[in-house]
């Protein structure tokens, strides 16, 4: 399906479930922030998330089943694959990402005036220099090993590879389309593995967080410590696949 020449360039996708105290607010502080068409994907939620994103004036998706950040995001980006947009932004509904911030990341993702082919993001980091952002110290140090590690896959120093909130130029949301994980977490760190794979420019920009507008995160810092933990796994099992995989014969 073809997007209007009239419609914004961007699309900014929220994930949401059960944020219906919040999720209003951000719709209406991004319009207020860029011009962009607003995608809110409701993961399932029971408490009226859905009704109140479309009364603030967002485009709504409803998942049928609970699917998860990741879940989300990949039925976002196939939205945007579908109508054309050339750039996504993923925001968070509890309002700890500011939409006055996105112009940064913009500005990060393309540089130029000629659009970029490759595939290109940008992280918003919460741990280089702008504001502060407390996490447990184990959760923290789980942290500082993926970003050391994921720092030497990408060839970009990063300092925040958990952050939810980024922009994704069009090959990317191509890619994520097919490929975007589900799995919480693992979503926004092997992401990262899947672009490194291609080739992919990833970049990141110092942001300020601020604190939840309502309501508690979904997740408990043990799952989330757990689940770093796992994916640090992963991506020991990554590296020893990548080393012990046979090289492929040069096609003539």
């Amino acid at each position: 399906m073809a997007r209007s020449a009239e419609r914004p360039d961007v699309l900014v996708v929220i994930p949401a479930l059960n944020e219906a105290d919040s999720v209003g607010a951000v719709v209406k502080e991004t319009r207020a922030a860029l011009d962009a068409d607003i995608l809110v994907v409701d993961d399932h939620s029971t408490d009226g998330t859905a009704a109140v994103a479309a009364a603030a004036g967002a485009d709504v998706i409803s998942n049928v089943f609970n699917l998860g950040v990741g879940g989300a995001m990949r039925v976002g980006f196939r939205y945007a694959a579908r109508h054309g947009y050339p750039i996504v932004v993923q925001v968070d509904a509890d309002g700890q990402h500011d939409p006055r911030e996105i112009p940064a990341l913009l500005a990060a993702l393309q540089p130029t005036a000629e659009p970029a082919l490759e595939p290109r993001l940008v992280i918003g980091a919460r741990f280089a220099g702008t504001g502060s952002f407390s996490v447990p110290r184990a959760r923290r140090w789980a942290m500082k090993l993926l970003a050391a590690y994921l720092s030497r896959l990408t060839g970009t120093h990063l300092t925040d590879v958990t952050s939810g909130f980024r922009a994704y130029n069009r090959a990317t949301v191509e890619l994520f389309a097919r490929t975007y994980p589900a799995e919480y977490l693992s979503d926004t760190v092997e992401s990262l593995v899947i672009a490194s794979r291609v080739g992919a420019h990833v970049a990141q920009v110092p942001v300020s967080m601020r604190a939840r507008l309502a309501g508690a995160p979904s997740q408990s810092t043990w799952r989330a410590v757990t689940y770093l933990v796992r994916v640090g796994l992963m991506l020991v099992l990554e590296v020893i696949r990548t080393r012990t995989r046979p090289e492929q014969p040069e096609v003539k």
